[in-house]
């Protein structure tokens, strides 16, 4: 499993460091909140992504690419 470019191990040293560093109760409340994060980034990352691929769309049927000449 590749995470981040980070294997299983690297994770679990990660997770284990914070929780020594946090405790238990405030690593779940960091990692919901990055669950939120993570989540709202991708569903911008996705209207984002529409929002281009219809304005894309939209500008080629107003200017339709012409035909190349033959020689």
């Amino acid at each position: 499993m590749d995470f981040f470019g980070i294997g299983m191990g690297e994770v679990l040293l990660i997770l284990i460091i914070a929780l020594v560093i946090w405790g238990p109760g405030k690593v779940v409340g960091i990692s919901k909140t990055l669950g939120k994060i993570v989540r709202t980034l991708r569903n911008m990352s996705y209207d984002l992504t529409s929002q281009v691929t219809k304005e894309s769309e939209k500008e080629e049927k107003a200017h339709p690419p012409k035909p190349k000449e033959k020689i």
